[in-house]
């Protein structure tokens, strides 16, 4: 269990003290997909669902959903965010919603779990939104593309 930070010497799961690492800006990029019906995809597009704005309510869902992450993972430590970014773009060709969102901060520990929370609740949202028209949407594709700062130092999937 040693190379896993939230399990102390007798394994049991505990929050990891921060309290004497260096403050350093940390940023954080994660992205999804929610895949569905090209109608459905082109009734999102058009603003066609009767909830509303789809892609609007869902940016709005993802920077709340980081600011809530110590809520929702048990062992994240809460953190005071300085910037959250979440973007939806339509890809036609792929009959898919892309999400992706950037969570931004200076202090202690990094705000991976932040981002990656940003867009798996857009994604919720988007299908939240749309699942009267189409139950069969799919989520996938959620994961960290990028990180900077801290003591692990950068990391870029892409």
């Amino acid at each position: 269990m040693s190379d896993f930070t939230h399990f102390d010497a007798a394994g049991k799961a505990h929050m990891v003290d921060v309290g004497d690492k260096e403050e350093t800006e940390r940023v954080a990029t994660a992205r999804g997909s929610v895949y569905a019906a090209p109608e459905t995809i082109a009734l999102i597009r058009d603003g066609g669902v009767k909830k509303g704005d789809v892609l609007s309510v869902a940016r709005l869902a993802g920077i709340m959903g980081a600011k809530r992450t110590p809520d929702l993972i048990p062992l994240c430590h809460p953190l005071a965010l300085t910037s959250v970014k979440v973007a939806l773009t339509i890809d036609e060709a792929r009959d898919a919603v892309d999400i992706e969102a950037t969570c931004k901060l200076k202090g202690r520990t990094g705000v991976e779990m932040e981002a990656l929370t940003a867009v798996s609740v857009a994604a919720l949202t988007v299908y939240d939104m749309a699942k009267a028209v189409d139950k069969a949407m799919r989520i996938g594709d959620i994961r960290l593309v990028a990180k900077s700062g801290g003591k692990s130092g950068d990391y870029r999937s892409e």
